[in-house]
């Protein structure tokens, strides 16, 4: 982005996502002074204020894109690849996706976009180290507990320096408990119990990670497979304690508080679940004997 004028002294412009200035003139070696902060005498000036409002709007931006990568991702749904194509040249959306592990047709389509084009379709680094194209109609960008070729692609995206927009290979992931596993318990306590110093902190700490409070469980929904799982953490009464815990995590399908069997939990929604009562039990007050 270039530089504007703001009135006769100064010159302001977007860069790295903040309003700079600069003097208007260059000095005789050619060169022009960039102020340290934004001098006081800009700061209501029209072109500073819609600079501020523009980067306002990026950050927005680039937050939507990235949220909708990773509902593409955590949902497994298929994406057209000519929409890709038509959202590649944007930055945001191409910070977003690039190199995220996207699947075509064949079980052999596999590998980390690095190009999207409307006529030559998407460009991809294989898990053998290899660059092809894909050409498919629609791509996945699969949650990481169905990739059959996780650690081959993690230690190719280390080889590689590959760093995600979206945390996908390296997204912690909990394989589903086997048919007999847990016999007929519909919770799991393995998170339960985190404490907090008040119900406040517990529910900043829950919406901070993108989650929802209602009522007295911390919610996530999460699509696998065509169903939508709701994955729940109990949380202690905001009226009858000063501090606040955490309980068991459980399942039910949609909005029903109906609890699952956990053997009848979907692979995304028992990985996803485990991953928000993990992230709610690491957040919580550790007692000061036990920070030493």
């Amino acid at each position: 982005m270039g530089w504007l004028a703001a009135g006769d002294t100064y010159e302001v412009a977007l860069v790295e996502g903040r309003v700079v200035a600069r003097s208007a003139s260059a000095t005789p070696a050619g060169e022009w002074k960039r102020e340290r902060t934004l001098p006081a005498e800009l700061q209501d000036r029209p072109e500073v204020v819609e600079l501020q409002r523009l980067a306002e709007w990026l950050d927005r931006h680039a937050a939507e894109c990235v949220a909708q990568v990773d509902h593409w991702m955590v949902s497994s749904l298929p994406v057209p690849t000519g929409l890709l194509a038509r959202v590649w040249p944007d930055e945001a959306w191409r910070a977003a996706l690039r190199d995220i592990v996207v699947v075509g047709e064949g079980p052999d389509e596999i590998g980390f976009l690095r190009d999207a084009d409307e006529s030559d379709g998407l460009r991809v680094v294989t898990p053998d180290g290899g660059t092809v194209r894909l050409t498919a109609r629609t791509v996945t960008m699969p949650h990481p507990v169905l990739l059959p070729q996780l650690e081959e692609l993690r230690a190719l995206a280390d080889e590689l320096g590959v760093v995600q927009g979206v945390e996908q290979i390296h997204r912690a992931i909990w394989p589903a408990p086997g048919e007999t596993d847990g016999g007929g318990t519909d919770v799991v306590t393995e998170f339960a119990g985190a404490e907090y110093r008040s119900w406040f902190h517990l529910s900043a700490r829950a919406t901070s990670l993108g989650y929802q409070v209602s009522g007295s469980r911390i919610v996530g929904r999460v699509r696998d497979a065509g169903r939508v799982y709701t994955a729940a953490v109990g949380m202690s009464d905001p009226y009858t304690e000063e501090k606040a815990w955490t309980g068991g995590l459980s399942w039910s399908l949609g909005d029903a508080h109906r609890r699952l069997p956990l053997r009848e939990v979907g692979p995304v929604a028992w990985s996803e679940g485990m991953r928000m009562a993990a992230a709610l039990h690491a957040g919580r007050t550790v007692p000061t004997d036990d920070a030493r």
